[in-house]
């Protein structure tokens, strides 16, 4: 009896770290940018779009520290990326979640990486403040756009923990037991507060360079590694 050999296409989608263990890294990169944001660029998030929703009403209302236009171009830029994610998953239509892993990780890693640049080439220049906030927060809009094409059960973003927390809590001791993603959505949890508290000593110790740069450079990483399987 011939043995059953997996198609090539088969292998190609497999080779590579799982998606699973991507998007867990990508959650560690989206507190490391949110924090460097938030604490770097005036009190705006670009890749929580919920708290950023709530700190443009705080800018809205005359809050002290808070800039409407700062969280408007976080917003739009966000969206922009979004629909730029959306368009070319539809173009691009391959049915390989390892392609279009690699295409849109690669495209965050360029993003960010050029936010990383200007960061070095002009360090404390408030002038940068509008570039680098629409640079990541156009990548983060892509990547949510990639990451809900993915698919991938029990990370279903990498940028807000609300959901995911409250599937953690309802599946827990104190809720319904715990469920088959309860372990997924832990370190989830894990990973972004990890990724805050790095990115929140980098920007306060070395400014916007180099927790800008390690972001890109995981984001390069994860675009080379990715496979299709979870």
């Amino acid at each position: 009896m011939a043995e059953n050999t997996p198609s090539p296409s088969y292998d190609r989608e497999a080779r590579g770290v799982r998606l699973v263990a991507v998007l867990l890294g990508l959650t560690v990169v989206s507190g490391l940018i949110d924090a460097v944001s938030y604490l770097g660029l005036g009190h705006v998030f670009v890749a929580n779009m919920t708290g950023n929703v709530v700190v443009l009403g705080f800018a809205a209302a005359g809050a002290p520290g808070f800039t409407v236009l700062h969280n408007l171009t976080s917003l739009g830029a966000f969206l922009v990326g979004v629909v730029a994610g959306g368009r070319i998953s539809v173009r691009m239509d391959t049915g390989s979640r390892r392609t279009w892993a690699r295409v849109s990780l690669g495209a965050e890693a360029v993003l960010v990486g050029v936010a990383a640049v200007i960061a070095f080439a002009a360090p404390g220049d408030h002038a940068t403040t509008y570039p680098l906030i629409a640079l990541t927060a156009f990548a983060m809009g892509l990547r949510n756009a990639a990451v809900r094409t993915l698919k991938v059960a029990d990370i279903s973003t990498t940028t807000v923990l609300t959901s995911t927390l409250t599937a953690l809590v309802a599946d827990s001791v104190a809720g319904n037991g715990w469920g088959p993603g309860s372990l997924r959505r832990g370190l989830a949890v894990v990973g972004m507060v990890s990724g805050a508290v790095l990115g929140a000593w980098l920007t306060l110790h070395h400014g916007l360079r180099y927790p800008l740069l390690l972001a890109a450079l995981a984001a390069g990483v994860f675009a080379l590694t990715a496979s299709g399987r979870e």
